[in-house]
């Protein structure tokens, strides 16, 4: 976790992350559907934040012939989730409250996405995610926020 908006390149190294909170996180991640149906990969944990990649598969594309707005906002939404779980846990019920995303080129390769909470409270936090095409253009800004959910 960060301090401030700051857009730049993940660090090499993430903040770490105990190893059975890392495990337990990760087989999460692999029981919800839309992860392995966008395919992400290569994921990497850290506290309070994730990183991986998707596959662009062009059957989704947009209208301009690009990965699809709403996919690169589904990837925002689901690495978010992931940086949240590193902070409460893989068993915490959460929701995203709300997000919003800037679209800033045009994505026509897989993407690398980078999530990182920006503030952990006990019930809310928010978390900007990143998005990158295979040059490290920067293709989109997202900011999601998420809801420890009681019970």
């Amino acid at each position: 976790m960060r301090k401030g908006l700051v857009v730049a390149a993940p660090p090499a190294e993430l903040p770490p992350v105990a190893p059975e909170i890392e495990a337990a996180v990760r087989a999460r991640m692999e029981s919800i559907p839309i992860f392995s149906t966008l395919g992400f990969a290569n994921a990497r944990f850290g506290r309070g934040c994730f990183e991986c990649t998707v596959p662009r598969r062009t059957e989704y594309d947009g209208i301009f012939e690009s990965f699809h707005g709403g996919l690169l906002m589904t990837v925002a939404d689901s690495a978010a989730a992931m940086a949240a779980l590193t902070l409460w846990g893989a068993d915490a019920r959460i929701t995203t409250t709300d997000m919003s995303i800037r679209f800033l080129a045009a994505a026509r390769s897989d993407v690398r996405v980078f999530a990182d909470a920006i503030k952990a409270g006990r019930t809310l936090v928010p978390v900007s995610a990143n998005i990158w095409d295979s040059a490290d253009v920067l293709v989109a800004v997202a900011q999601v926020t998420y809801m420890r959910l009681g019970g």
